[in-house]
């Protein structure tokens, strides 16, 4: 017989004799039967063995413990109405064994492999070959697969080349710590593992391939926190004659594929929002819109109150923002004060409540403002009654930053995000650049995004005003992916490296050969890399990215299964002419 995987049993197979290998996942005895629980990559179903009618098996089976491996022969049967299991696949059948073999014994694992609370992450990422027998852990990779499958269909129907590019490749930090590798062949020089495609992808439009897709290994030796990984995944493309809508459109495309196969259903298109517009009205350049609480801006309100802490922030150049809590009007001096701690810890010297209580509004301090400067601020805010307002005063960037941190907590503690809720969008026009001409500027995103055409002469100028064409696709308050029209004028590009501080010699040692490209019939074009990891952990509601990584490494950058990075042979750092030498502090 050829055998079949459990989960694809179904009620149609009633009746049928079938064969199954599989973990037992589990086994209980009852008044002599014995249930199995049997588990392979498709799912689970139940198998029951009966002495009288079934002596051998049974006996067979008697030693059998979870985690071993058998293989059974039998009849589906149906299940007694009492006995049905809705929430299982295969919930209204089971396996009548009349044959059975054991395959493969098992030690008693480390921990029990049925719920993440019996054991801690460090335990389950050293035996993670183990943990990942999980079903609920399999199925985030079942569901991997099924994107990536869906996404490479996508993006071939649409006249993309899957092409690969090199792993090995020179140095070209692009914001975070490179990975180094040591060349044999050449000592003392070394490549780098890619941060991302960037380059080549734009050297690959350069040589006419015009629509270029690749599932991307990419390296940063970073700080690491729940959605980060010093190896990761994303979904890069570039497309020559190109622009933001074509690229904008293309990607709600793909996402209304992929994101049904996780049962979410979304709306195209996604709303747009500039840069400016989310900080303003969200405090945060990846704005979460799964509820209101949308930031006012009150400058002109109180920009001439005879509250000393309003004024002078006007007259500084800063504004004052707030937005209105519902129902938080009886929020504790405690409450108050860690909010307080929240937007300290983002750049505000403080934060103010205005409430709305007993028919009163209340402003935190009394008499500051006048009755009608209080209702032209509830009147904007929409303060009902019951609700709390939270004002904040200083530099633009500092206030937004902070409302932005405290809308976020403020939603949390009352719980206003709904549950199963999807918001996406997209944020356009960011600054080319951050920074200032004292301390130098910096790309915001990476040196070859290209700046807004209606802004190049403020490069010269006024760069902090440029605007880039760069966009961002943001789920939930998390950004999925980030892409631009990239610049693919070799002049252009000189002019950005210049104001970005790259001297013509350090241009030219770094990126010799993408100006050397630029000279041959560069045609405009642009992309976006989509975060695979991010989206399968947002898809499948992974509480870490761990959950969606085969092998992940921990916080500290170590695979705790492999035990690496490890201590390698003397006699291959000698061949490499490298030499270890102690960490000051340390005696290894």
């Amino acid at each position: 017989m050829k055998r079949q995987h459990v989960g694809t049993l179904t009620p149609e197979d009633l009746g049928q004799r079938v064969l199954l290998k599989a973990w037992v996942h589990r086994r209980r005895d009852l008044g002599g039967m014995m249930f199995l629980d049997l588990r392979d990559r498709s799912g689970l179903v139940q198998a029951v063995v009966y002495p009288e009618t079934a002596s051998e098996a049974h006996s067979v089976l008697e030693p059998v413990r979870s985690e071993w491996i058998v293989e059974i022969e039998g009849e589906v049967v149906a299940r007694d109405d009492a006995n049905i299991n809705l929430e299982k696949a295969t919930g209204a059948i089971e396996i009548r064994v009349d044959r059975a073999a054991v395959i493969s014994r098992a030690e008693t694992p480390p921990f029990v492999l049925e719920s993440y609370a019996e054991a801690s992450e460090e335990l389950r990422l050293r035996y993670r070959y183990l943990d990942l027998r999980r079903p609920e852990l399999a199925r985030n990779f079942l569901l991997r697969h099924q994107i990536v499958s869906a996404t490479r269909r996508f993006l071939e129907t649409h006249g993309f080349l899957e092409l690969e590019t090199p792993i090995l490749t020179r140095s070209t930090p692009e914001g975070a710590r490179d990975y180094l590798v040591p060349s044999r062949e050449a000592p003392c020089q070394f490549y780098a593992l890619p941060q991302s495609p960037q380059l080549f992808k734009q050297l690959l439009m350069v040589s006419g391939f015009e629509r270029y897709y690749q599932v991307a290994r990419c390296f940063r030796d970073e700080d690491l926190r729940a959605d980060r990984q010093p190896e990761f995944t994303q979904v890069d493309l570039e497309i020559s004659f190109t622009d933001e809508d074509e690229v904008i459109t293309l990607i709600e495309g793909l996402f209304s594929e992929i994101f049904p196969l996780a049962g979410i259903e979304i709306e195209t298109p996604f709303p747009r929002l500039s840069y400016q517009e989310a900080m303003a009205r969200y405090g945060s350049d990846r704005p979460d819109v799964r509820f209101d609480l949308e930031i006012a801006d009150l400058s002109d309100l109180l920009g001439e109150s005879g509250f000393r802490g309003f004024s002078a922030a006007i007259e500084s150049g800063g504004v004052i923002r707030g937005f209105a809590v519902p129902g938080a009007s009886n929020a504790s001096r405690k409450q108050v004060d860690g909010w307080v701690s929240i937007a300290r810890r983002a750049g505000a010297q403080g934060a103010l409540t205005l409430r709305h209580r007993d028919g009163e509004l209340q402003f935190q301090v009394k008499q500051a403002l006048s009755q009608s400067e209080l209702e032209s601020v509830s009147e904007r805010l929409g303060l009902a009654e019951g609700g709390l307002a939270l004002l904040i005063a200083g530099p633009e960037a500092t206030v937004a930053r902070a409302l932005g941190a405290l809308r976020l907590e403020l939603a949390k503690a009352y719980d206003l995000i709904p549950p199963n809720r999807h918001a996406f969008l997209w944020v356009q026009e960011f600054p080319l650049v951050d920074g200032d001409a004292e301390n130098g500027w910096n790309a915001l995103h990476h040196p070859f995004t290209s700046p807004d055409p209606r802004d190049l002469e403020l490069i010269a100028t006024d760069p902090g005003r440029v605007r880039s064409r760069a966009y961002d696709v943001v789920m939930n308050g998390i950004e999925l992916g980030g892409g631009s029209i990239r610049i693919h004028d070799g002049d252009l590009q000189r002019r950005v490296f210049d104001l970005l501080g790259i001297s013509a010699a350090e241009a030219e040692a770094r990126f010799g050969f993408l100006l050397e490209a630029l000279k041959y019939g560069p045609p405009p074009h642009g992309g976006i890399a989509l975060g695979l990891d991010r989206l399968i952990m947002l898809m499948s509601g992974a509480p870490s990215i761990r959950d969606v990584i085969l092998f992940p490494k921990t916080t500290s950058a170590s695979c705790l299964m492999t035990e690496a990075p490890s201590v390698v042979d003397d006699s291959q750092l000698e061949e490499l002419g490298i030499e270890c030498r102690p960490q000051v502090g340390t005696d290894d």
